[in-house]
């Protein structure tokens, strides 16, 4: 088979199979973040002040107060992590008062804050929202545009909300010519990404435009959402040069020349699942644990022979380099730039977090290690089928390996890694028994992934996805499956 990269002498006597290495186009970013400078101590002073004070004097006027009509907007502000115990305290006097009494939006919205914030509300609340006959009533475009987005916290088995989702885009979808600003950019935005599903610092950079043009429009609020927003960006650009520079210390375009230069990218996508203040070191975790998931995937996936794969394996399951001393010529180079670059990094970087964390923590660094075992062992399960040619008979058999190789565990232990004192040892112990939670977001990072780049890995040696098996289990083509 032929090489990925360029090996050593004696590296034509060899029978080890390689993958077809893929291309990446390089980062676009640069060095853009390293020339970051934060705001002076008298730039900060002169914001503080205006943002320690405004949450005091109009705490009682935040949209989100559940007896107000835009209840969802100090979420969609990224104002609701000011207010976290008046927030709960509210939704807690809500969801004991079970009273569902009310226009569709009104209940809609309570329905949505309530179940994203972990009650247990009931679908049957939108019973009296049919006529006789079982179907939903046509309402007015802000209720329906509310059941929508309500909708979409449903779970399984839930026919109700399943009829609602359908309902409602078939009304929002029709009368959305007919609407005026600001009503049609929030039918339009929902048509496109239903509310719950929207990244958070995203959503408040587009609602804001649209909370200027409501009608229930609080001036205190709007300032308090525009301050907080442009102070946001200075505390993710700091952690953005943080995590280049050490980026940029792993040498990644020299040592490993395979790997997709993503970092801001990588930052991007965590910062996604966790943009409150609050958890920058979280985000910085998770940052760097995904940059070395994808060394560890490209290396395996797209770059290295199955013996220099297994040699990495070994050397992560030790968490030390010495496996590679007895390799072969022919993986000198590799060996040096793996002992030099990447593992040392990976050791250290571990060690750090495990001092920084203090006495009492240090358990989490012990069950984020076990997950990242976990992960490569998978890799390495997925070589034997790599080089056996094995095609699973199903899709149930395929998932029970690639669900475990998708990524999702590791980082969702890195994200608990970094959190306060909410996260115990027995949160991550329940973790890593692998639970149905766990194992359901796995399944869904997998053929997602899959779904997004099968086309382009199936030009090269690389296992058989989920998308084709299940269209060899079910014959069916592509667009039909994921459609599916």
């Amino acid at each position: 088979m032929a090489s990925g990269h360029e090996d050593g002498p004696g590296s034509g006597q060899e029978e080890m199979k390689k993958p077809s290495a893929s291309t990446f186009h390089p980062t676009l970013w640069g060095d853009f973040f390293l020339s970051h400078e934060p705001p002076s101590s008298p730039q900060y002073r002169s914001l503080h002040p205006v943002l320690n004070d405004t949450p005091v004097s109009t705490v009682q006027a935040v949209p989100v107060s559940l007896t107000g009509t835009n209840r969802d907007s100090g979420p969609r502000l990224s104002l609701d992590y000011h207010y976290e115990d008046e927030i709960s305290e509210m939704l807690h006097i809500i969801y004991n008062s079970n009273h569902y009494d009310g226009d569709l939006n009104v209940v809609s919205r309570r329905f949505y804050l309530l179940r994203k914030s972990g009650y247990n509300v009931p679908s049957d609340v939108f019973l009296n929202s049919e006529d006789k006959q079982g179907n939903f009533v046509d309402t007015d475009i802000r209720s329906l545009l509310s059941l929508y987005n309500a909708a979409y916290l449903r779970t399984h088995g839930e026919p109700l909300l399943d009829e609602a989702i359908s309902f409602t885009r078939r009304c929002l979808q029709s009368g959305l010519e007919n609407l005026e600003s600001p009503l049609a950019e929030e039918v339009s935005c929902a048509l496109d990404t239903p509310l719950f599903r929207r990244v958070g610092v995203l959503e408040t950079k587009n609602y804001i435009p649209i909370y200027e043009k409501e009608a229930t429009l609080k001036e205190a609020i709007l300032e308090f959402a525009k301050l907080n927003f442009n102070l946001l960006p200075l505390l993710y650009c700091e952690e953005l040069k943080d995590v280049t520079v050490w980026w940029k210390n792993l040498n990644v375009e020299a040592n490993f020349h395979f790997v997709r230069n993503r970092i801001v990218e990588m930052y991007f996508w965590m910062n996604g699942a966790c943009h409150e203040p609050q958890y920058s070191h979280s985000r910085i975790i998770l940052a760097k644990m995904m940059g070395f998931i994808t060394i560890l995937d490209d290396f395996i996936d797209t770059y290295a022979t199955t013996e220099e794969s297994v040699q990495l394996a070994e050397a992560v399951f030790r968490m030390q380099i010495s496996p590679f001393v007895h390799v072969g010529q022919g993986c000198h180079n590799f060996a040096s730039r793996i002992h030099k670059g990447f593992l040392p990094v990976l050791i250290k970087d571990i060690l750090f977090i495990w001092e920084e964390l203090g006495i009492g923590k240090s358990y989490r660094v012990f069950h984020l290690k076990k997950a990242l075992k976990q992960l490569v062992q998978a890799y390495i399960e997925e070589l034997k089928w790599r080089d056996e040619n094995y095609i699973p008979e199903t899709l149930s058999e395929h998932l029970g390996l690639s669900m475990r190789s998708s990524r999702g565990s590791p980082i969702l232990c890195a994200s608990l890694v970094g959190m306060g004192e909410i996260v115990k040892r027995e949160t991550l112990g329940w973790f890593l028994s692998y639970p149905q939670l766990v194992r359901s977001f796995d399944t869904f990072v997998r053929l997602s992934d899959d779904m997004a780049s099968t086309e382009r890995e199936q030009k090269g040696d690389h296992n058989v996805s989920t998308v084709q098996c299940y269209m060899k289990e079910h014959g069916t083509t592509m667009q039909e499956e994921c459609k599916e």
